[in-house]
């Protein structure tokens, strides 16, 4: 089985042959693309008439193949999934419309400041304890998903906004666009019981009955995404632990949530 390096120079070499007919005379673009805590091989696909492309990443492609040990199966079943993106992506896109009302549009993220030291180079952003705070602009959300992109150093120069001014707008908006949720873990767990068909009362029977105040608390944010900022909201924690009588130990566990638990 081929290392990585290898693997990344063979779908260098061999994608855009997988590509549909359609596909042909157009370029393939490798680039680096930094993400939270590392950085990843992105794939993009340029011709005369794109503007934008969809991007799938090499290392995603290389887990495949390491599952399935088929060079061929890992291409084709990229190559259809950069074609089946291509065809939900518009063409023609007005750029600035993106950006029109960015202020009501800026988003919080939390990320490890240690991990991602470089990336921070890139972004505007504050430390906060040991993690930091960087910005995202919202530009799609529907009930299904939401749709951003990262604020860059470069993207907050043309949209006329310092650090300052991204952290005010985005203290309004995260609360309204992705607002606070805290659960108790025995909920989640029942609520994961009843999804996987599990009957109510055998569900009841695998949850242990914890006192609130011995129980782990999940905050995150309606929709679970990018939650663990919403441990920057002081009200809702007070409010927890004003419910539970006690002090609360904050344990960050991912970017999308932080657990709470009583002192």
């Amino acid at each position: 089985m081929m290392n990585y390096e290898i693997f990344k120079e063979v779908v260098k070499e061999k994608f855009m042959d997988y590509m549909p007919d359609s596909f042909k005379g157009m370029e393939l673009i490798v680039r680096p693309a930094e993400k939270v805590n590392m950085t990843y091989d992105a794939i993009n696909i340029r011709g005369e008439d794109t503007t934008i492309s969809p991007t799938i990443y090499i290392n995603d492609m290389y887990e495949k193949y390491q599952s399935c040990g088929d060079l061929e199966e890992t291409l084709m079943a990229a190559c259809d999934l950069m074609a089946m993106e291509f065809a939900k992506t518009p063409q023609v896109v007005d750029v600035d419309s993106l950006y029109k009302d960015a202020d009501e549009k800026v988003v919080f993220q939390l990320i490890n400041t240690e991990q991602n030291k470089s990336f921070l180079e890139q972004v505007p952003h504050r430390e906060f304890q040991d993690l930091s705070i960087i910005y995202k602009l919202v530009v799609n959300a529907d009930t299904e998903s939401i749709q951003s992109i990262k604020v860059t150093n470069s993207l907050a120069e043309r949209l006329g906004m310092n650090e300052e001014q991204l952290f005010k707008y985005a203290a309004e908006n995260t609360r309204r666009i992705l607002p606070p949720r805290i659960r108790n873990m025995n909920d989640v767990m029942k609520e994961m019981f009843l999804s996987d068909g599990m009957p109510e009362e055998i569900a009841e029977m695998m949850i242990r009955e914890v006192p609130p105040e011995q129980t782990l608390w999940i905050i995150s944010n309606n929709r679970g995404i990018d939650g663990a900022v919403s441990m920057l909201y002081e009200n809702e924690l007070h409010e927890l632990a004003e419910n539970l009588e006690s002090d609360l130990y904050i344990l960050p566990s991912s970017v999308h949530e932080v657990l709470a638990v009583s002192v």
